[in-house]
C-alpha cells in the first residue's frame, strides 16, 4: 500500500466508520513515531475536506529522557495541522515489573479520559499489519497479547464508557507506511525501546513477519444476540441459553459485573460445558454470578465481590459525576451520599421495597442507595430527586459484541 493507494486505503476506512457531519472532533493518538504521524497527517486532510476538528493526543508516560522533546514534536504537528493539542502524563511509580502491560492499559485510561472531556467519541490509533504480525508472534511465543482490531471500544473501564478505537491502517505494513512519509518529505522519532529485547514485543518485531491480514469483524449473528439481551434496572442481563458463543458469554459477565478484566480461557470453557448440558447451573465468572435454567442464562454481579472489592460509600458534590461499580453512571445536582443497598433496603419506602422484589435475590447488594438520615431510596427502582442515573450494562454489551459499527 504505497503512495495515494495508502490515502485511498485510510479515507475509505474513515469514510465507512466516521459520521461526516458529525460536530464531535476527531481525536488521533499521536506519539510521533512514523505509524502515528502517518494517521495524524491522513485524519488532518479527511477532516479538512468534512469540516470536523482535529484533536491530537499525546500521552507522556515518563519512561524516557527524549520524552518531552518527544511530546513538544507532537505539538508542532498539531499546531501545523491546525490542530487542538491535548497533552496527557502517565504520572506516580511506575512497576517493576509487566511495565509494557501497565503502560499500555495507562495510555489507554488517559487516552479515554481526554476524548470524554472533548467529546470525541472516536480515538484514531496507528496500529499496522505489523502490529497484527507481531501480536501473533507474541501468542506463539506464549503471550495473551490480543490483536488489534479495526473497531473496538476503549478497553478502559469505565474510562472508556461511550469511546471507541478506529485503526484504519491495519492492511498496510510498517515499512510500506515509512516509504509513503518518506515520500512526502517526512520525518519521524524511533523509540529505542521498541527495539529493546528484554521485551516481547521487541523480540516479536526482530522475528516475525512484516505483515498479516486484519481480524475478520466480529459478524451480525453476535451483534443481533446481544441486541436482544434483556437487561433490567438492576443490570441484570438475560440471554437465551441455547447456541450462546463463548465471546458473548464472556462480555455478557464482563458487562453485568461491571469488571474489565476477561476470563481465563479454562474458566469460560467450563461454563460453556454447562451451558450445553441443558441443565441447572450456577457458576461464577469475571466477577458475575451465571444462573441457567429453563432455556435462559441470567448474568449478574457476583454479591461476593462487594466484600472483595470493599465498595464505600460515596459522598458526591453537586455537577459530579461518578461510575458506581462499573454499572451505573450517576450525576448529581445536590449533596448527596452513595451507598451499596446490603444492610439499607429496610430503610427503602414500601414501593421500593416491593419493586425490588423482582429483583434476583443475589443481584441486590450492591445496588446503589441515596441515604438521607434514616432514609434511603434507590434511583434505579423511583426517581430520586437531584440525581440522575444511568445503567452502563446494556450500551456496553452491545459496543463489546459488534452491535456499534460507525462513530454514534
Amino acid at each position: 500500500m504505497l503512495g495515494l493507494s495508502l490515502s485511498d486505503g485510510v479515507r475509505a476506512v474513515l469514510d465507512r466508520r466516521l459520521a461526516a457531519g458529525s460536530g464531535a472532533p476527531i481525536a488521533v493518538a499521536l506519539s510521533g513515531g512514523g505509524d502515528s504521524r502517518a494517521l495524524a497527517l491522513l485524519a488532518a486532510d479527511w477532516a479538512q475536506a468534512h469540516g470536523r476538528q482535529l484533536a491530537i493526543l499525546t500521552v507522556d508516560h515518563g519512561l524516557s529522557p527524549d520524552s518531552a522533546a518527544w511530546s513538544g514534536a507532537c505539538a508542532a504537528l498539531a499546531l501545523r495541522l491546525g490542530a487542538a493539542f491535548h497533552p496527557l502524563a502517565w504520572t506516580g511509580e511506575k512497576p517493576a515489573h509487566g511495565l509494557p502491560a501497565a503502560a499500555r492499559a495507562a495510555r489507554h485510561r488517559l487516552l479515554a479520559d481526554a476524548a470524554r472531556r472533548i467529546g470525541a467519541r472516536v480515538v484514531l490509533l496507528g496500529h499496522t499489519a505489523s502490529d497484527l504480525a507481531e501480536a501473533a508472534a507474541m501468542r506463539a511465543a506464549g503471550s495473551t497479547t490480543p490483536s488489534p482490531r479495526e473497531w473496538a471500544p476503549s478497553p478502559a473501564w469505565p474510562e472508556g464508557r461511550g469511546v471507541f478505537l478506529l485503526r484504519p491502517m491495519l492492511t498496510a505494513s510498517r515499512a510500506q507506511i515509512r516509504d509513503w512519509l518518506a515520500a512526502q518529505g517526512e520525518t519521524w522519532i524511533d523509540d529505542p525501546a521498541n527495539d529493546d529485547l528484554r521485551f516481547a514485543r521487541a523480540r516479536a518485531r526482530l522475528a516475525g513477519p512484516d505483515a498479516a491480514e486484519p481480524l475478520a469483524p466480529l459478524g451480525p449473528e453476535l451483534a443481533a444476540l446481544a441486541a436482544a439481551a434483556q437487561v433490567d434496572a438492576a443490570g441484570v442481563v438475560a440471554l437465551p441459553r441455547a447456541g450462546l458463543p463463548p465471546r458473548l458469554v464472556a462480555a455478557a459477565a464482563l458487562c453485568a459485573a461491571g469488571t474489565n478484566r476477561p476470563p481465563r480461557a479454562d474458566r469460560l470453557a467450563r461454563v460453556m460445558e454447562h451451558l450445553a448440558l441443558d441443565e441447572p447451573f450456577i457458576a461464577t465468572l469475571s466477577g458475575a454470578r451465571i444462573q441457567a435454567k429453563a432455556g435462559r442464562a441470567l448474568f449478574m454481579r457476583e454479591p461476593g465481590e462487594l466484600l472483595r472489592t470493599g465498595l464505600a460509600d460515596q459522598m458526591m458534590a453537586p455537577g459530579e459525576q461518578v461510575v458506581w461499580d462499573g454499572r451505573f453512571e450517576i450525576a448529581a445536582e445536590r449533596v448527596a451520599v452513595i451507598a451499596p443497598l446490603a444492610g439499607h433496603a429496610a430503610q427503602l419506602p414500601r414501593d421500593q421495597r416491593a419493586a425490588l422484589r423482582e429483583i434476583p435475590a443475589r443481584a441486590r447488594a450492591a445496588l446503589p442507595v441515596v441515604l438521607d438520615g434514616d432514609e434511603a431510596s434507590c434511583p434505579l427502582l423511583a426517581q430520586t430527586p437531584g440525581l440522575a442515573i444511568r445503567n452502563l450494562v446494556h450500551e456496553r454489551l452491545l459496543a463489546a459484541s459488534g452491535a456499534v459499527e460507525r462513530e454514534p
